[in-house]
């Protein structure tokens, strides 16, 4: 285990990254179908020592789509599912509010990474963050954690707009997937 990873953590976005991303939110468990290695790539960071924290914007529940607590339902049982492969998933944060509201946790607002610094002693410097979008990399930014994005869920479109200039923040790495990122920060850690 590096000094990073004691101190720093993995944060990681659900949608596009853990589980494959629905444009019509996750509404039942069965719409939930986890991005092929996910689980394994989270073992693999637990097992080198990192902190795993899940972030994600859920406006379904602003939107009355869902509620809060079939969120939280379907958070459970994903950690269980991870869980059941060897992985572990240490604290989840999400923000509920729908866009329009100005709240500060919706990403590309960094309050979810501020909110999982305070109440886990995370050390942002020393974090990580993938996801698929600009705003899981704007965020990171905001926050001075090192974004990583992933070429699943809304990340192709993403990464287009980083060639075409037009972002405001810039990941330190692009990988394929989940498993691909977590290779590359714990290569890249161990160092």
């Amino acid at each position: 285990m590096t000094d990073s990873c004691s101190r720093g953590a993995i944060f990681l976005d659900r949608d596009g990254v853990i589980i494959i991303n629905r444009e019509d939110y996750v509404k039942s468990w069965d719409e939930v179908h986890f991005v092929p290695g996910a689980s394994a790539a989270i073992r693999s960071l637990n097992e080198a020592g990192w902190r795993v924290v899940m972030v994600t914007n859920q406006s379904c529940v602003g939107r009355g789509i869902v509620t809060d607590a079939f969120v939280r339902a379907i958070h459970d049982r994903m950690l269980q599912e991870i869980a059941a492969e060897g992985g572990r998933i240490d604290s989840v944060f999400f923000c509920p509010h729908h866009p329009e509201v100005g709240c500060d946790c919706r990403k590309p607002l960094p309050g979810m990474l501020h909110q999982a610094a305070v109440e886990l002693g995370i050390d942002l410097n020393s974090s990580y963050i993938i996801g698929d979008s600009l705003t899981d990399i704007q965020a990171g930014a905001s926050a001075g954690v090192k974004g990583v994005l992933v070429r699943t869920g809304h990340g192709t479109a993403s990464e287009a707009k980083l060639l075409a200039g037009s972002a405001s923040a810039t990941p330190v790495a692009i990988a394929d997937a989940l498993p691909e990122a977590c290779a590359w920060i714990l290569k890249l850690t161990s160092e």
